[in-house]
């Protein structure tokens, strides 16, 4: 869409987009829509929520899901520099300034507040002019147009975290409808996007459902009792005082536990250094990160390089059916991996990643991954060490991780891996299903979205109110509003300089009034007893 400068001095779509509108409509900005807005502050604040009677900061992520959420938020540590003007209230617009790619200029109506809760200054709040139905304006700010000219405006190097000022946000062009037209979309919209709403509810539920039979039958499928006469018993498994076992699961006629240690050589990786980098007398190898290895599957879309001794490449060389394992991060993402399949020549790993090298054909590698991926992980959330923010757990430890075994056969060892890689693949093949659904939602929800800022949802009425009427009735409710604001600045300051005007110093009850009348001449004064002794 070409642009250029409105008679107002914003930037405004070109003539021959605005010809594109229906009869009643007007382009505006962001900016041109509000009589007002605020920028919340940065406090100091504990790492907790507020209670009812305290004042708490919103986090980003009330702002993230859609919805307000107030339980998103910080307690306040100071409660002394509160400025209640920043108060969130029922019936504000509160957008996002700074949050991941997918939720920066996220854009929330406040329908319920509890009390004492303020804008944070990663939080702003638009104060829409009369006739700007809310809802509307809501639909509006999360169209496909606005979350690509917020894509496009929103700086910062991590995706973790990008921001997006107030004044871009502001100048963001948009179609403005007749406000009667304003409370028939979002009605429309309302409805619609309810139904798309409750089909997304059921697929993402489906889909943490299958996640959770995929763990089953992982664990299943890893201790043999996936096969149908399985039979499954408790079997022991000698203790070790180093390590904290728990229940271990049943296992099939047949099989037994060990440790990691005595079925398989485990190994950490290589740490990146710097200094090597350009040393011509070391190989440049590809090497595997945390990032890498997720659950149950090796993600090698981005694998980078580094150089290394080759006496480090010769022990440290990944081999067909390894299995990988994560050493750090989130308590619940400890030992996740899979198996290496030569899908890279000459790759090593780095020193947050383990590997286990299978012995004497004790286990299948996907025996081994499946157990580790599902009914292992509360293993390594319980014998995790936990630092401010990441966990970590030691090789000295997953040496000692108790794994099931099954009976020596091969044969009988691919049959388990086969029955269980049909059962999974069923379930593959459920999740694609759900994760083609959800897409499908998305693609219906920008649809709607953009033939209703198009005027092609619900009918138009000729009798309605002009948006470039109420666009005029805005500008003077906003000149208006900040008049006051001005004259309320004024008053404040006025009231400052008084209350820092220098007191006045009364004078000693002993000494006479004092008079601003003049001495006659030739006749003088008479001092205090005290200043004439």
């Amino acid at each position: 869409m070409s642009v250029e400068i409105g008679e107002a001095g914003t930037q405004a779509p070109s003539k021959a987009d605005r010809a594109e509108l229906p009869g009643g409509w007007a382009w505006a900005t962001v900016e041109d829509l509000l009589v007002g807005s605020d920028a919340g502050k940065s406090f100091k604040c504990e790492p907790r929520p507020a209670s009812p009677d305290e004042w708490g900061i919103v986090k980003v992520s009330a702002m993230t899901w859609g919805e307000f959420r107030p339980g998103e938020n910080k307690a306040l540590l100071d409660e002394t520099l509160v400025n209640d003007a920043y108060e969130i209230r029922a019936g504000d617009v509160l957008v996002s300034r700074a949050n991941t790619v997918e939720h920066v200029g996220a854009p929330v109506l406040v329908e319920e507040v509890r009390p004492r809760l303020l804008l944070s200054d990663k939080s702003l709040r638009f104060q829409p002019g009369s006739g700007i139905d809310r809802k509307w304006f809501i639909y509006w700010l999360r169209s496909p147009t606005v979350r690509k000219a917020v894509a496009a405006k929103a700086t910062g190097t991590s995706d973790s975290m990008r921001n997006i000022s107030q004044s871009d946000l502001k100048a963001i062009p948009l179609p403005v409808p007749p406000p009667s037209e304003q409370r028939r979309i979002a009605n429309a919209l309302e409805e619609r996007i309810v139904r798309l709403e409750a089909t997304e509810l059921k697929l993402r539920t489906a889909e943490r459902r299958l996640e959770q039979l995929r763990d089953f039958i992982m664990s299943a499928a890893a201790t043999g009792v996936l096969a149908w006469d399985a039979d499954p018993k408790h079997a022991p498994i000698t203790t070790s005082p180093a390590v904290k076992d728990g229940t271990l699961p049943p296992l099939a006629t047949g099989w037994r536990w060990a440790r990691l240690q005595d079925i398989a050589d485990v190994v950490g990786g290589v740490t990146k250094d710097s200094k090597s980098e350009h040393d011509p007398a070391l190989t440049e190898v590809s090497y595997l990160r945390v990032a890498n290895a997720q659950r149950a599957q090796l993600k090698l879309s981005q694998v980078t390089k580094m150089r290394v001794a080759p006496k480090t490449l010769a022990k440290l060389r990944l081999h067909n059916g390894d299995l990988l394992m994560t050493e750090g991060g989130d308590r619940d993402k400890l030992g996740r991996g899979w198996i290496w399949e030569d899908q890279i020549q000459d790759c090593i790993h780095q020193n947050h990643l383990f590997r286990a090298r299978i012995q004497e054909r004790a286990t299948h590698p996907k025996l081994l991954g499946w157990y580790v991926n599902s009914a292992a992980r509360s293993w390594f959330e319980a014998n995790a060490k936990q630092s401010v923010n990441l966990a970590s757990i030691s090789i000295s430890k997953v040496k000692l991780l108790p794994v099931p075994v099954p009976p020596a056969d091969e044969q009988e060892q691919a049959d388990f891996v086969e029955l269980g890689e049909r059962v999974l693949a069923r379930l593959d093949r459920l999740a694609t299903a759900c994760e083609k659904g959800l897409a499908h939602t998305a693609a219906l929800r920008r649809a709607l979205l953009t033939e209703a800022f198009a005027g092609r949802l619900v009918d138009q009425d000729p009798e309605d109110e002009s948006a470039e009427d109420l666009l005029k009735r805005i500008r003077a409710e906003r000149e208006a509003a900040e008049a006051e604001r001005k004259a309320a600045r004024r008053a404040a300051t006025q009231t400052k300089r008084k209350s820092r005007a220098k007191p006045h110093v009364p004078a000693s009850s002993d000494a006479p009034p004092a008079s601003d009348t003049p001495l006659p001449e030739g006749e003088q004064g008479t001092l205090p007893m005290e200043f004439t002794a």
